[in-house]
């Protein structure tokens, strides 16, 4: 569920889905970090950019997938948002989150390439 001028952001391609995941509550679907600018043009009429959005799904589709993503542990990842007939519309994933080990894994290889970096940047 969108306001106007988050419509107005996403056709001009102002969207973040970086820090974005789905959360199921009470048999609903929301869409929690997702950053969809202020319209330039909408002044005191302007939204909240990283509020809760509502996912509008079928009773079947929540079933499906987003109870299995709750029951199992899951999370919901929105992979892209387009636009089909004039409606926004948000393709939705369903992913394990990294354990422990996979996170120092991560952290060493950033750590490296950060120090390789800066080598040759010195020379």
């Amino acid at each position: 569920m969108l306001t106007g001028s988050e419509v107005k952001s996403l056709r001009n391609g102002q969207v973040s889905l970086d820090e974005a995941y789905g959360r199921v509550e009470k048999e609903e679907v929301w869409l929690v970090g997702c950053d969809i600018s202020e319209y330039n043009f909408a002044h005191q009429l302007n939204h909240i950019p990283k509020r809760r959005r509502k996912l509008l799904l079928h009773r079947r589709e929540i079933n499906k997938f987003a109870a299995q993503a709750y029951e199992k542990n899951l999370t919901l990842v929105p992979l892209k948002m387009y636009f089909h007939r004039g409606r926004a519309k948000v393709l939705m994933g369903i992913c394990r989150g990294k354990k422990q080990f996979d996170k120092r894994e991560s952290l060493k290889k950033k750590d490296m390439q950060r120090d390789i970096a800066r080598a040759l940047r010195r020379d």
